[in-house]
């Protein structure tokens, strides 16, 4: 185990501040020892969101050019959270250097590059991985777990919805998250992390139908200053297209069942509402992100009700509790902060060489980031062919 590991971030607006505060306190939670954790620097080419970023969470300093972070010697772990058109050229070049990375996701905006990350990362003496933080909510593994030891079984249908009301107003201003083709606004932005969830519960997604997208603000405002994740910044009178998708709802095939799936960046007054319910051989559960301490569970016997529906308060019986929140009792407080925060802790139990029957679950691989691109452009087809059947490719 190495003595020391420097941790760097680049990207200080809003998922870039969750990356910095879990490096955090990620030592605090999870079992075994770790190496010093020096907090050393957050990258990003606003230097006073840098600046500030860095001085809330305790980094060493801050940097304005990515590529002085590739060229740091005291940097042994990079977070990538940046536009996703930039994640290829800069995590290609922190591998090459010998660090290693966790990239947020979408892994990038096309296949074809995602497939060049992928080979990039396993050619790499250092880890890559993705990171899909909703594994780590409690309730869902909780769920997993139900279903993998037999509990609830073979899961036979699914609905899933990620509503979110980040753009609802006409004047929010223009980012690189509304440019772009139909596939790469809603779908690619929260989409992702839904078609990561229904496969961490169902399996593989193996087809898609009914695609389809609706662009509901056609054209936003240019911001006047910096624009830091889903904050709205003064605007001048001079507008922009918008490129890609309010909403996107698709069906799905995987292995043991269909499900449906819908996503919007408009659903007012849902600031992220992630919601599943899976359907099984042995009864049901469900999971809604707008109460994360509980889910919901029924059980059956030979297909008749044995339990009704019922409310399970999360507890250290459930997954991450335990050994992941200072309370670890039921009905206490559980989050989104959280999962980025036992994302951390897994990618440094990976990198000091923890075996993972020892760990946390490890974190995605660049190829789970591919298959969520596939998905992605099988829903694009099939909307493009008035909702026909596709098949997500290999």
């Amino acid at each position: 185990m190495p003595q020391r590991l420097g941790i760097a971030v680049i990207g200080a607006g809003m998922a870039g501040r969750a990356h910095a505060s879990a490096w955090r306190t990620a030592p605090t939670v999870g079992t075994g020892e770790l190496p010093d954790i020096e907090l050393v620097s957050v990258c990003d080419i606003a230097g006073d969101l840098a600046a500030a970023t860095a001085a809330r969470y305790g980094y060493s300093r801050h940097d304005t050019d990515w590529h002085d972070i590739v060229n740091a010697s005291d940097v042994d772990i990079v977070s990538v959270v940046v536009a996703n058109s930039l994640h290829k050229e800069i995590v290609e070049a922190l591998l090459a250097a010998g660090k290693h990375v966790l990239c947020e996701k979408p892994l990038t905006d096309t296949v074809d590059d995602a497939r060049v990350m992928v080979a990039s990362a396993e050619r790499a003496d250092s880890i890559a991985r993705l990171g899909f933080t909703f594994r780590r909510a409690p309730g869902l593994a909780a769920i997993r777990d139900l279903i993998n030891d037999g509990t609830l079984g073979t899961v036979s249908h699914i609905n899933a919805w990620y509503w979110t009301d980040y753009a609802c107003s006409p004047t929010a201003p223009m980012s690189w998250r509304y440019k772009g083709e139909l596939g790469t606004g809603a779908l690619a932005d929260v989409g992702s992390h839904l078609t990561d969830t229904v496969e961490f519960l169902a399996g593989p997604i193996q087809s898609v139908s009914g695609g389809r997208f609706h662009t509901a603000i056609t054209s936003r405002p240019l911001p006047l200053g910096h624009v830091v994740g889903h904050d709205h910044v003064e605007v001048s009178d001079e507008y922009e297209p918008v490129g890609n998708d309010d909403y996107a709802g698709f069906g799905v095939e995987f292995p043991t069942g269909s499900g449906v799936i819908q996503v919007s960046r408009i659903a007012a007054g849902h600031p992220n509402s992630l919601g599943v319910e899976v359907f099984c051989a042995n009864g049901s559960a469900s999971f809604d992100f707008r109460f994360p301490g509980q889910i919901v569970l029924n059980q059956s016997i030979d297909g008749a009700a044995a339990t009704g529906l019922t409310t399970i308060q999360l507890g250290p019986d459930h997954p991450y509790i335990a050994d992941g929140l200072p309370m670890a009792a039921p009905g206490v407080g559980v989050g989104q902060n959280d999962g980025f925060t036992f994302q951390a802790r897994a990618f440094l139990d990976e990198v000091v060489g923890r075996p993972e029957a020892e760990s946390l679950p490890r974190c995605a691989h660049f190829s789970d980031g591919l298959h969520a691109l596939q998905v992605r452009d099988a829903v694009i087809a099939s909307a493009n062919d008035n909702g026909t059947t596709k098949e997500v490719t290999a």
